[in-house]
């Protein structure tokens, strides 16, 4: 409580930004989420299933972006939340992973080549994000992906109770510890400039998910 105390209104704007934008920018808004959080019918468990082996492509892989991050960040700051962060975030990949084992195969869908393509871009994207040697993208972006992974946690409970699998409890950090870190790690300008594009990028590699994912339900329905 003593920490939260110290925090001054530029940098509680600055996180409050953050949060914001990915409650605006990030895959909670996306239409195809709500789809598959509330579609039912015959092809409800196919268009999951196939959300989750997508997310498993993009998120499945060891190190992710949080931990090659950690494991570039220098002493500071944000390296005790980035290793919080990095330790929840293998939990949730564990479960992910599960999930992708028990849910079936990946739904036979036309333009597979364009979609590995794809994927293929949004890794390296992420692997961009996390390698920056400006200070602040990485932990820009590993922010914006806990906190946009909470509503993606939502999809991952509908698949798993469909495929008879139980939910392990949240992992990840909370925003309260975001609001921390970010007041912690933006020491300047630039930093707080590199924070918000992070955050921005990872974003928009989410909502490319989403826009895939949509895509390829349609293209199956002519299938």
């Amino acid at each position: 409580m003593a920490a939260n105390r110290s925090l001054d209104p530029k940098s509680v704007g600055l996180a409050e930004a953050q949060l914001a934008r990915v409650a605006t920018e990030g895959c909670a808004r996306h239409p195809h989420l709500k789809t598959l959080l509330e579609a039912v019918g015959p092809n409800c468990g196919r268009d999951l299933a196939d959300a989750v082996h997508l997310l498993c492509h993009l998120h499945g892989r060891y190190p992710g972006l949080i931990e090659v991050a950690l494991q570039r960040a220098p002493s500071s700051a944000a390296q005790a939340w980035l290793q919080q962060a990095s330790d929840g975030f293998e939990r949730e990949r564990l479960y992910l992973v599960r999930l992708t084992a028990s849910v079936g195969p990946l739904p036979s869908t036309p333009g597979a080549a364009e979609t590995e393509a794809s994927l293929s871009s949004a890794r390296n994207a992420l692997e961009t994000l996390a390698t920056s040697e400006r200070m602040g993208c990485a932990l820009g972006a590993a922010t914006a992906l806990v906190g946009d992974w909470w509503p993606i946690r939502r999809m991952l409970d509908r698949a798993a109770s469909r495929a008879g699998l139980d939910c392990p409890a949240p992992s990840l950090p909370n925003e309260a510890s975001i609001v921390e870190v970010i007041h912690r790690a933006s020491e300047t300008p630039a930093s707080e400039r590199a924070l918000a594009f992070g955050g921005e990028q990872l974003l928009l590699q989410h909502r490319g998910l989403f826009d895939l994912l949509e895509a390829r339900t349609e293209a199956r329905s002519g299938y």
